[in-house]
This record gives structure tokens, sequence and C-alpha cells, in this order.
């Protein structure tokens, strides 16, 4: 007889009457953990400690997605979100905890990730550095924002994904942005709806630098000259470095017009004031966006590290120079390495600003085989600044550049668990851990380990 397919309903979507949980834990993503009928149910917007009222909306083998409806006895953590959009913007995701109890569950959640996925000795309070920590509200210094045109109204909005989702939430300020850019959100999308051409219009992106404000338009064709002009009077209005970004990627500058034919656009630049280093970048990019953190970064890592003239310290995943020029400047040698073309000539230049000749920047894909790299070889020290892949496929040189110290400046602990096995399997220790809160408001745990070579 033959036997034909015939899709089964999808049960794991459906939802469930309402059902009361205790929530007891959150996990690495920031969800509350609770459970019923022998599975763990992962609530988003709940807290330990609460009751609360809520609906599977998914169920796997073990365990289930809940969606919360309803708190009947609210935690001492809890506080009303400072954002309007909090519940519809996809950028924040724990503004309904006060902001020391983010800080002490980064700060459990680091530790025992690293001591789980790792299997590393557990961490004591001696191996805990001190968290490096800032402003909870209006520390970005960078954003980028989503356009949509909607097409019945032909109104261009302004905004940031929503949660899990491509749907662009239109926003009129934003409390994490600094607030000069947030200020600048609503004029900014009054006059982009002003522009003939406005379906030409891709993000926005918004950054403070030091020399000034940057607004960065990405066009998918060339504007008309009269939205030109109507671009250059809002810039001039409210003294912005503004400029266009085509679809190869090339920068045009608006403002201020500039005087020197050998200069293609304003680049943004920061200072590391305490080691009096001034790093420029192109927008778009990567640079971290909280200053006061970073600085705070930079710190420890030359506290760590400890560089001595005559040592020779690799920094992989350089970038523009972040680490690499403050470690020059304590007089060892430093070799940085990054796999972004663009930003290591910007390296090679911001080293030159800063009459630094004791630093060598080199491109390098990081994930590939190195065994032919002129850089590699016996170093003194390493730092690892990579992005949230990690840093894996560059720790199995560690034979070949035996570091007598690592620095490991992490923004995703599971990559940074799986890559402290390595270490941990080569001979190093953990001598420090310390959490490093660059993104108040959200769950995001970025984090700095020292490893030292066991003797």
């Amino acid at each position: 007889m033959a036997q034909f397919f015939k899709e089964k309903p999808n049960k794991s979507k459906q939802l469930s009457a309402k059902l009361t949980l205790d929530v007891t834990q959150l996990d690495h993503l920031g969800a509350g953990i609770a459970q019923h009928q022998g599975k763990v149910v992962f609530v988003a917007g709940a807290l330990p400690g609460e009751r609360a009222t809520v609906q599977l909306v998914e169920q796997k083998k073990s365990y289930a997605k809940a969606k919360l409806i309803n708190i009947a006895s609210p935690a001492p953590s809890r506080v009303k979100p400072h954002c309007q959009h909090y519940s519809q913007c996809g950028g924040c995701d724990l503004q309904h905890m006060d902001t020391q109890a983010q800080r002490d569950y980064k700060q459990a959640a680091l530790v025992d990730l690293i001591a789980k996925l790792s299997s590393s000795e557990a961490i004591d309070a001696q191996m805990s550095a001190e968290a490096i920590i800032g402003e909870g509200w209006h520390y970005r210094r960078r954003a980028r924002l989503a356009t949509l045109l909607d097409k019945r109204s032909q109104r261009l909005q302004l905004g940031f994904r929503a949660g899990n989702s491509n749907q662009i939430v239109e926003i009129n300020h934003c409390p994490v942005l600094a607030a000069p850019l947030s200020d600048l959100i609503t004029p900014l999308a009054a006059n982009l709806n002003q522009l003939k051409a406005k379906a030409s219009i891709g993000h926005v992106e918004l950054t403070q630098a030091d020399n000034g404000h940057f607004v960065v338009i990405r066009v998918t064709k060339n504007l008309p000259n009269s939205d030109i002009r109507w671009l250059t009077g809002f810039a001039e209005k409210h003294q912005l470095n503004l400029l266009l970004q085509d679809d190869a990627g090339q920068l045009t500058q608006l403002y201020p017009q500039l005087t020197s034919t050998e200069q293609a656009v304003t680049l943004p630049f920061y200072h590391l004031a305490a080691e009096s280093i001034r790093c420029s970048f192109t927008p778009g990019n990567f640079v971290q966006v909280n200053s006061a953190i970073n600085q705070g970064m930079v710190d420890q890592a030359i506290e760590w590290l400890d560089p001595q003239p005559g040592e020779r310290i690799l920094d992989l995943f350089c970038g523009v120079g972040n680490f690499s020029l403050p470690l020059a400047k304590k007089a060892a040698h430093v070799v940085g390495v990054e796999g972004v073309p663009e930003m290591v000539e910007q390296a090679k230049q911001n080293a030159i600003d800063n009459n630094l000749d004791n630093v060598t920047f080199y491109h390098a894909d990081l994930s590939a085989d190195l065994s032919d790299q002129a850089w590699l070889g016996k170093i003194d020290k390493l730092l690892l600044d990579p992005a949230r892949a990690g840093a894996y496929e560059s720790l199995q040189w560690l034979q070949k550049m035996q570091p007598k110290k690592v620095v490991y400046v992490s923004c995703n602990p599971a990559s940074l668990a799986r890559d402290s096995s390595v270490l941990l399997a080569n001979g190093y220790r953990i001598a420090q851990v310390g959490l490093v809160d660059m993104f108040p408001q959200t769950h995001h745990i970025e984090s700095m380990v020292l490893f030292e070579l066991s003797k």
C-alpha cells in the first residue's frame, strides 16, 4: 500500500494555557529561568525571585520558551525601564533590572561559563579583578540607525531593529546613546524626510568623536543637487561632520568643505588620555563604543602585561591600534595584526601620527594558516581582542609563540571559555578574571582574562 507524507501541525509553536511559575535565575542571555513539568522554561523579561504569569510559546524535548504576561511579585531588583521604546526596540534587554543587579548577574554568569565550558579550576576571590564599570546611560559614542520608507505615507522612518526581527522600531531618542547624538535623532529624521530622493537613503551612522559629531548617510543612488544643498544646510546648522557613503563604501564629505585636495574626508578620532595617544578611524570600521570603558580596558591591559623595554609583544585583532599604540608607548616592541586591510593602513598612520617607530602592523587572516607569516615567532607577551567568534585558530600557534603572559579581551563568554581550554592545555593558568561592563542595560558580557605560563 502506498504511503503519502502528510505534514503534521507544528505543536511546538502553539500557545499554552496561562501558567504561574517561580523564576530562580537568569540565563547567559538575560532571560529568566523557571521549571515546569520537568522542563527548563526561559522567560524573557522575568527576574530571579519573581512569580510570573506566562504562556508557553515554544516547546522542545528538554526546554520551553514562554511569553511573560504578568509579574505577581516583583523582585527587589526590578525597576521601571528608562526608555519608552524598550518593549519594542531590540537594542536593550535588561532595562527592567537595576544597574548593580545587572553587574552582579554578569559577573556570576562570566565565572560560571568559564568554569563549565573550559573545565578550568574554580575562579577564586584572588583571581577576580575589580570590574571595569562606568555610566549606565548615554555611554554609546556610536550607533547605526536603520531606515524604512513607508510605501503608503512615503515617510522615511529612522530607528533600530526590533528584537529577533527585521522590523524597524522608529525612535525619537535613545538613552544609552551619547546625549548629543540622541538629541539629533528627531531633527535628523525630519530633515531626511524633506529630501526628494529619500527612497535612496540606507542606514545612518552617528558617531561622537573628540573632534566633533559625525553623521554618515548610506545612499544607494546619487542624490540631486537640491538634496545635497538641503543636507549641507542641516549639517552647518548643527555643526556636524556630514558624509555620504555609496554602495562601494566610498565616502564623500559634504560638510565642512575640505580645503586640501590631498585630504579625502575628515576622520573621527578619540584620545586615550592616560597614554597620550590619538586614534583615528574610518566611519564604518570597528571602534569600541564606550569610551570610558575602553580607556579602563587599555589601562588594565598595560597593568597586566607590564610591558618592559626590549620585550616583543604581539597584538592580534589589533584594529587601528587601540592596544598596540599604548603598549608601544611603554618602550616595548609591538607587532599588531589585523584582518581588515583598511584598518591596518589606518593603524600604520596612527603610529606615525603618535611618533611611534617601535610598532609594526601586518594584515593577515587570523583564522587561516599562519605558518608562513613573517611576524609569527617567539614573543614575550600576547594580547587578543577578537570578535565574537573568538581566537581559537590563532591559539593553535601557541607553541611557536610561547608568550609568558596572555591578556584575552572577550565580547563572548562562550568563545572565551572554549579558547581558555586551549590555553590551559598548553600550560597556562588563569591569574585574573574581570568583568568589563561595556554595554549596560543589555545582557552582553565583556571580560578580560590574564593567563600566565605555569613554571
